[in-house]
């Protein structure tokens, strides 16, 4: 089965969102205080390119943790599986995204895997180039060739926020350099990952990228190779297995989609063979997920018959 009309998903968008009142947004980045907890908006993008919408699926909102699967894409592809694995694990976690306890205990100590917080620091350490600036300028080509457009934005006032309050990936960020998982100026790495978490994004965009690897790395329009396909796979793996945070069990359960969410309250969503998925809900579970946003995949899972188990 597959969405037909937007008016068929603007029935689903709606049968979630008296969820919202049971979230809140984020508050540890102050800027993300500001967002409205009532939107909820969601897009689909098949792999012939037709799209459905309903909600306001042309606004705005930062990545977060959603850069984490797109970052890792991109250092698959720089520097090969080997070392990217050698400094990140494979391994689910039930601990909290930014917990450090794993840290501490493992040996060797580098982070489970690339969904976490430690990991994602690791994985953005290895963007390759002299400075900062070359740096930013490959990951944010990578995102553009992701989308097939030639500028993508980031919100200034959203990285300064985090990086202004980042004293628990400083944390990690020293502990792992402390163990040679790190390299190099901690509060430059801050500097590129809250720029890199900053993106700015809305939900038919999204939609697009979750379609790229549902289609393999291609393109749903064109069909030119944006990620290689072992790439996509690898990727796919860690959104169904650490992509929810502490609650990926429970969504592969329920849901059963590799997916990716962001405490701005995004979701990417990807579903081999089938589509992309776009979903924007700033309010907020306890595990640091949208509320609504939730419900709503579950809800399109179940209807369109998309789980993969």
């Amino acid at each position: 089965m597959s969405c037909k009309t937007n008016e068929e998903l603007t029935k689903l968008v709606e049968q979630a969102r008296p969820f919202v009142k049971y979230g809140k947004v984020a508050d540890y980045i102050p800027a993300l205080k500001e967002s409205n907890p009532d939107d909820l908006s969601v897009s689909i993008c098949y792999l012939d390119g037709t799209r459905f919408f309903a909600g306001d699926y042309v606004k705005k909102f930062t990545l977060q943790s959603i850069s984490k699967v797109i970052a890792l894409a991109y250092v698959l592809i720089e520097n090969g599986p080997n070392e990217v694995f050698s400094n990140v694990g494979m391994e689910p976690t039930g601990d909290p995204f930014n917990s450090i306890v794993k840290l501490e205990t493992s040996n060797p100590s580098k982070p489970l895997n690339p969904m976490i917080n430690a990991g994602a620091l690791a994985v953005t350490n290895m963007f390759k180039g002299e400075d900062h600036y070359e740096k930013w300028e490959g990951f944010i080509q990578f995102v553009q060739s992701l989308l097939g457009i030639e500028e993508v934005s980031w919100n200034e006032n959203v990285a300064l926020s985090e990086f202004n309050t980042a004293f628990l990936n400083r944390s990690l960020g020293f502990f792992m350099k402390q163990y040679e998982i790190i390299h190099g100026d901690i509060e430059e790495l801050l500097f590129l990952y809250t720029k890199q978490c900053a993106i700015e994004i809305n939900c038919s965009q999204l939609a697009t990228i979750g379609a790229v690897f549902a289609n393999e790395g291609k393109d749903p329009v064109t069909q030119e190779v944006k990620v290689p396909s072992d790439v996509a796979r690898i990727c796919k793996t860690f959104m169904v297995t650490c992509g929810m945070y502490n609650a990926s069990g429970e969504f592969a359960t329920k849901v059963g989609i590799p997916a990716k969410s962001g405490v701005s309250g995004g979701i990417m969503g990807a579903v081999p063979h089938k589509c992309g998925i776009g979903v924007f809900g700033p309010a907020l579970d306890e595990k640091g997920n949208s509320i609504a946003g939730l419900n709503l995949v579950q809800l399109m899972s179940d209807r369109y018959q998309w789980s993969i188990f």
